[in-house]
């Protein structure tokens, strides 16, 4: 594997002509549609051999496929984050497609179940804390034996939070408290293994990206959990048209929603050598909202 860089003596740029993930090993869980899947097609495309893993099989399938005839290297490792044995079985697999290395883990996978909290049931809690914290807490320490290494090589881990982690949200305390606790979790591994391993973790905390999530709920988006719960996904259309804000989102300074490849592109961003300095951080991209 090379992890060269060269320097353009003319202009002073760094220059990575196999790709700034050149020969990197990356887990990125979800990334069998929207902002995973872009990202396993943008890290791809600098060079990284993809794992990509989702709870759709299929999905995940047609991803790994699609690079793979782009002239990436992916493979798919289809499974449930809450299942503790696939979290076992992804790292496996993502090690041995990796020649015995792991590199990057972006842990993504998830969404969300809403309730008002004098409402909300102990298996929406359960399940939306165990998917958003725990889950990426198991990856991280089933991974370690990968990350915990001195080879001179870049170790990333990078944790997807969002506003209402950072901020609150009504409707959201599960998926609010999960995502807060995602910050801790990353500052917890960047202390840990930063000092003698070299890792870096850092959060990226998304505000309104269109994704299912943010969707119209009556397109009919949704996740089933393992018990053969459907959970409803999306924003009712109703609530959307109240704001009377015509798409135009006066409440975040560049006016428009975010879209999956632009959040793709700041995963990519956090995990490439042009931020080798940045650790521990919680990265907000939101269009200017909430600043």
């Amino acid at each position: 594997m090379s992890y060269s860089k060269r320097t353009d003596q003319v202009s002073g740029h760094l220059n990575y002509p196999k790709g700034m993930l050149a020969g990197q090993v990356a887990i990125i869980t979800g990334s069998g549609q929207g902002i995973g899947a872009e990202t396993a097609r943008l890290f791809a495309n600098e060079g990284a051999k993809v794992v990509v893993s989702d709870v759709d099989g299929k999905k995940a399938d047609e991803v790994a496929s699609n690079i793979n005839s782009s002239g990436g290297s992916a493979i798919s490792v289809a499974g449930d984050m809450l299942d503790a044995n696939y979290i076992d079985t992804l790292v496996k697999k993502a090690a041995e497609f990796g020649n015995g290395k792991i590199h990057i883990i972006v842990n993504n996978a998830g969404f969300t179940w809403d309730g008002v909290i004098h409402k909300m049931t102990d298996k929406q809690w359960d399940t939306i804390i165990a998917l958003h914290g725990t889950a990426p807490f198991k990856l991280a320490r089933a991974a370690a034996p990968y990350f915990r290494v001195k080879d001179g090589e870049p170790r990333n881990i990078i944790n997807i939070s969002s506003t209402s982690g950072v901020n609150g949200n009504a409707g959201q305390v599960n998926y609010a408290l999960a995502k807060a606790g995602v910050t801790g979790l990353t500052k917890a591994i960047a202390k840990e293994w930063g000092p003698q391993f070299g890792v870096r973790a850092n959060t990226i905390a998304f505000g309104h990206i269109l994704t299912r999530l943010t969707g119209a709920k009556e397109a009919g988006a949704f996740v089933t959990t393992p018990d053969g719960t459907k959970v409803a996904l999306g924003i009712p259309q109703a609530q959307k048209d109240a704001r009377g804000d015509g798409g135009v989102h006066p409440d975040i300074p560049l006016r428009r929603a975010g879209t999956a490849t632009e959040a793709a592109s700041a995963i990519l961003a956090v995990a490439s050598p042009l931020f080798s300095y940045v650790d521990g951080q919680t990265i907000m991209v939101t269009g200017g909202r909430n600043m």
